[in-house]
């Protein structure tokens, strides 16, 4: 913006915006503020309010947004002091919601979503341990119990009788 524009928002005259802007030129880097070269100035002149003497006198001052503020900040009037309050308001309001940021209610339920996939499957995964525990416990029980009958198979065939048996005659004939 140039330096009349904000003059008259800031409601002071330009003249006195412009000393405001010399005595703290320290404030304001070439980032912040520039002055208009002649041949930009003779540009912008044909568009630029005419003095009481018929052309504006001096060069404008072109200020950037970092600038406006800054500005604010070195001017004495009311419109001044309320922007300068407004921006250290919102400089303050920005510092909180990036050290508080807002509660996303989708991001937390996404998160939340995810939390669970990751559990179900530690679950699931312990399970399959497990179960492949389980499998491996019951295939050595059914090889023992296959091993214990094949050993009752052995042992519950018909013996020959043990010491003397008497001979059977037959009778008749």
């Amino acid at each position: 913006m140039l330096d009349f524009h904000l003059a008259e928002i800031y409601q002071v005259e330009t003249k006195r915006l412009k000393e405001a802007v010399r005595r703290n030129i320290e404030r304001f880097p070439d980032d912040f503020m520039f002055e208009l070269t002649k041949q930009e100035w003779r540009i912008l002149r044909s568009q630029i309010a005419s003095s009481s003497w018929g052309g504006a006198r001096y060069q404008s001052f072109a200020f950037t947004e970092q600038g406006v503020a800054m500005l604010s900040s070195v001017l004495n009037s009311k419109p001044a002091i309320t922007a300068n309050i407004s921006i250290m308001r919102a400089f303050v309001a920005i510092r909180q919601l990036l050290a508080n940021p807002p509660i996303d209610k989708v991001s937390e339920l996404q998160n939340e979503v995810r939390e669970l996939k990751q559990y179900i499957e530690n679950v699931f995964t312990d399970y399959n341990d497990i179960n492949e525990d389980t499998r491996m416990q019951l295939e050595l029980i059914n090889e023992t119990l296959a091993e214990l009958q094949t050993k009752n198979k052995a042992l519950n065939k018909p013996r020959n009788p043990i010491g003397f048996t008497a001979p059977q005659y037959k009778l008749g004939k």
